[in-house]
């Protein structure tokens, strides 16, 4: 038995998936918390985070969670694949690995994704393909180091108003930009961390610095592709559209939480591919 360990930054629903593990993330308004995934889908997490003035905070999984995850794994002689969310972004990697030393027992596979959101759920993905092939869990874990190499993230944003809100820039820069109707470009980079690539007057200019993006990075067609949104899907639409007049088609729309909707807020557009 393999069984593959995903945190909530993957924004993946495992209702629907035999032999995962699940770990939230809490999310924080305030002194109410909430375990993401669990009592906070993402409906009312974009209601708190547009209608409250409290920025929302987040806190990595303990130690601990993973250890009770570990040690029944351990108890049934089981394998696991632990997909995580980029340690340049959280602490979850390093929270697993102190676990794994915890309960001392070397079938457990922990991949520092470098990656989030869909990224974490197409290697998740090529991780059940390898399983149903009869992979053992280190082979699926090496496959997977191999492949997060290939993820590519490419966003656009439509607001600078929870960028500012998050410390991520000033009160100051976030007026100028909005006066100037800047649009920010976000990647993630090998280090799996988020930066900006682009900063573009208007949406328009926004979208074909996405489509120059993808056409430096070509899209692998053997993997699916995911189109992405926060809240509102109305720009995620004028963006397919531009992705099917460019014969990109091979994609799903997927909704963005909390790891990214936090500092990106409403009207979120662009790709996660994995690239040639």
């Amino acid at each position: 038995m393999v069984y593959i360990l995903v945190d909530s930054s993957s924004d993946i629903d495992i209702r629907t998936k035999e032999n995962y593990k699940f770990v939230p993330i809490t999310v924080c308004f305030g002194d109410k918390s909430y375990q993401d995934g669990v009592d906070l889908n993402k409906d009312t997490f974009y209601k708190l985070l547009t209608e409250n003035d409290d920025f929302p905070k987040t806190a990595h999984p303990s130690p601990e969670t993973y250890l009770s995850i570990f040690e029944k794994v351990k108890a049934q002689q089981a394998e696991i694949v632990c997909l995580l969310l980029s340690s340049g972004l959280s602490g979850n990697y390093q929270s697993a690995l102190i676990a794994k030393q915890m309960v001392d027992y070397d079938k457990i596979h922990i991949v520092d994704t470098r990656s989030l959101t869909y990224g974490i759920v197409l290697l998740s993905h090529y991780a059940d393909k390898l399983r149903a092939q009869g992979k053992s869990g280190k082979e699926i874990a090496d496959a997977c180091d191999i492949l997060k190499e290939k993820i590519r993230l490419v966003a656009g944003l439509d607001t600078l108003e929870y960028l500012q809100k998050g410390g991520r820039i000033s009160r100051a820069s976030a007026a100028v930009g909005t006066m100037a109707n800047i649009k920010p470009v976000l990647t993630i980079t090998p280090e799996g961390t988020v930066q900006i690539i682009a900063k573009s007057m208007g949406r328009v200019r926004a979208m074909q610095a996405i489509l120059k993006f993808i056409s430096e990075n070509p899209i692998d067609p053997e993997h699916n592709s995911y189109s992405v949104y926060t809240l509102g899907e109305e720009n995620a639409a004028e963006m397919e559209r531009k992705f099917d007049s460019c014969g990109i088609t091979n994609y799903q729309r997927g909704q963005v939480g909390s790891t990214i909707g936090a500092h990106a807020g409403p009207g979120v557009y662009g790709l996660i591919y994995i690239a040639k």
